[in-house]
């Protein structure tokens, strides 16, 4: 076996998983402010003000990669129990969504369509009149809106992270009442409920609040111990009309990645999401880790698994290495 690893040139020959900077998306985090604003536990992640958004663009177009995926943090003054600001025509994802078509063209824009950033409880979807559960279908029917306003505003491709039940197929049919056909779906389909979501948060702002209602985001997020369910929900989403599917996180659900590939035709994303970034990161600055070898090992082997592409906050740095 080793006659296939003795020189580089060999192994260069033989090697089996590509990457590329097309298969990378950049999620790009938006602000009211003015100025960038670092995120303190997403070491070399800032907020972009709306100014300097489009120039920001322009660098990530020029590196080659797949797109962004745009997520806002809203200002607390905007929020409110059922997240309305999301319903807004200038909320600041459409605002930004605007800027980056108008600046960029081509450069493919994912957004996100949940109600977390907007709501001040920090779950995804409004609440039960006694606080005690997420009411899916009125939820479900603020992001069929969401959906439209984003499309409306340029997105290439909206991407539901809520988890609720039907809301890919609500979703596909008022787009393409709406006129909106080409308007894809990158569904959040095997969206885990996750400890590593936790530095994400603190980008826009959405954990849950100390003293809250108690409600439990695995109440509609995914049980990290369920394998067959993940499918199960990949396979809904598919057929009611999701373009694409997501699992999420991407690096402790490999098994996942891996099943869903096998399992659909549609393209398969993952999500390395923050904690995984973050991780490497703090492990790095304490030398136990080299950076660049790790980073490259973790989207490899999210690659390996069968992900056509992945949202990474690697993104840019790797497409700059």
């Amino acid at each position: 076996m080793r006659r296939l690893r003795q020189s580089e040139g060999v192994r260069a020959l033989v090697h089996e998983t590509a990457l590329a900077p097309a298969q990378l998306v950049q999620p790009v985090f938006v602000t009211h402010g003015d100025a960038e604003e670092a995120v303190a536990s997403l070491p070399g992640i800032v907020r972009i003000p709306l100014a300097g958004l489009g120039a920001h663009c322009r660098r990530l177009r020029q590196l080659g990669l797949g797109g962004i995926a745009l997520f806002p943090k809203i200002d607390p003054a905007l929020k409110s129990a059922d997240g309305r600001e999301a319903l807004s025509p200038d909320t600041l994802v459409l605002r930004a969504t605007r800027t980056v078509k108008e600046a960029v063209p081509g450069l493919l824009v994912f957004n996100d369509i949940a109600l977390d950033p907007y709501t001040t409880h920090g779950h995804d979807g409004v609440l039960s009149a006694d606080g005690s559960d997420v009411d899916n279908d009125a939820t479900v029917a603020l992001l069929v809106e969401m959906a439209l306003l984003n499309a409306a505003a340029g997105a290439d491709f909206v991407a539901p992270s809520d988890m609720m039940d039907g809301r890919v197929g609500a979703i596909r049919a008022a787009l393409d009442a709406e006129g909106n056909t080409p308007t894809g779906i990158l569904a959040y389909s095997a969206k885990f409920a996750s400890a590593y979501y936790g530095p994400f948060r603190d980008a826009i702002g959405s954990a849950p609040r100390a003293g809250g209602t108690g409600l439990s985001k695995a109440t509609y997020q995914l049980n990290p111990a369920n394998r067959r369910e993940a499918l199960r929900e990949v396979a809904l989403d598919v057929a009611e009309g999701a373009d694409m599917v997501m699992v999420k996180p991407a690096g402790p659900y490999l098994d996942i990645i891996r099943e869903v590939r096998d399992r659909v035709e549609v393209p398969v994303a993952a999500y390395q999401v923050s904690g995984e970034y973050a991780q490497i990161h703090a492990a790095a600055q304490r030398g136990w880790l080299d950076l660049t070898a790790a980073r490259d090992e973790s989207l490899l082997a999210i690659r390996r698994a069968g992900a056509d592409f992945i949202l990474t906050y690697f993104a840019e740095a790797w497409a700059r290495r």
